[in-house]
């Protein structure tokens, strides 16, 4: 029987299409599948589960059951294969279920893929890399843009932004990163670093020393101002003058009562400059000079 489904902002936009109520439209039929016939989602973008949950979950289901359905495709086999809920499906397998409730839809690769991912990404339990490495997925295999994710997804494309450049980070700090050793925060501090030796000494440096989100953006900017290019010392403008120059300076400067300025290269070239207040200083100046 035909079946409808209020679903997310992300989800409305990889299905396309709702009724007159604003519902999406799934199109799917519903039924209990053998749990033998569904094969996995090649485009899992979710890679690690977690035993200890996948177990209460399945605790759960012998008690209560599947309640919410998973959502698969028919393919040429004849079977089924999976484009959302695979861990209900694992522990369905572990609570011993032979069949499970399913959402039966048409949907090609790529709708599939977009489904599998947008539906991990709203449900929140996707770490920091498995959800970049899903954006990226996104991006380069359905040619879309950052912006065109966006409203895929119902996020900032600040957002996404943010989490392709954790892309860029080496594998070692990756790995911490989705084994949860560090947050995203702190690995949003170290993108800020060009340097490979800087970003893996940062990485040791929060690891060993449990370095707050705070002390690693701080740490970051020690390291910046480390590489950052020293700038050049600033000539003086005023060069030493020898000591006959100075002499002679202040003697002028007595002589003739107003100030003296002696500027003199480091080959001997320079000038002399006499300062006066006004005409009448200028004279008497002059007259000095001459008498002189």
């Amino acid at each position: 029987m035909a079946t409808k489904k209020a679903l997310g902002r992300g989800l409305e936009s990889v299905l396309g299409g709702t009724t007159p109520a604003g519902e999406i439209s799934v199109g799917t039929e519903i039924g209990k599948l053998k749990i033998g016939d569904i094969e996995t989602n090649p485009y899992q973008p979710r890679k690690d589960f977690d035993e200890e949950s996948l177990a209460e979950l399945a605790d759960s289901i012998r008690q209560q059951g599947v309640i919410t359905p998973i959502t698969v495709r028919k393919i040429e086999t004849g079977k089924y294969q999976l484009i959302a809920g695979e861990r209900r499906l694992r522990a369905a397998k572990m609570a011993a279920l032979t069949e499970i409730p399913a959402y039966i839809r048409t949907a090609t690769d790529q709708q599939m893929m977009e489904m599998a991912i947008v539906e991990n990404i709203q449900r929140d339990n996707l770490n920091a890399m498995e959800i970049a490495l899903s954006y990226s997925t996104l991006i380069d295999e359905c040619g879309i843009t950052q912006e065109q994710l966006s409203e895929k997804v119902g996020k900032k494309r600040s957002t996404i932004t943010n989490y392709l450049r954790l892309l860029k980070l080496p594998a070692e700090v990756q790995i911490a990163l989705r084994n949860n050793t560090i947050s995203m925060a702190h690995a949003r501090a170290m993108i800020s670093i060009d340097d490979v030796d800087k970003q893996m000494l940062m990485l040791h440096e929060i690891v060993g020393k449990d370095l707050s989100v705070r002390q690693a953006e701080n740490l970051a900017k020690s390291l910046m101002a480390e590489a950052a290019p020293k700038p050049a010392a600033k000539k003086n403008a005023k060069q030493q003058l020898p000591e006959l120059h100075e002499q002679s300076k202040k003697m002028l400067k007595d002589y003739i009562q107003s100030e003296v300025e002696i500027k003199r290269s480091r080959k001997g070239k320079g000038s002399l400059t006499i300062y006066f207040n006004n005409d009448s200083d200028f004279q008497r100046i002059v007259k000095i000079i001459q008498n002189k």
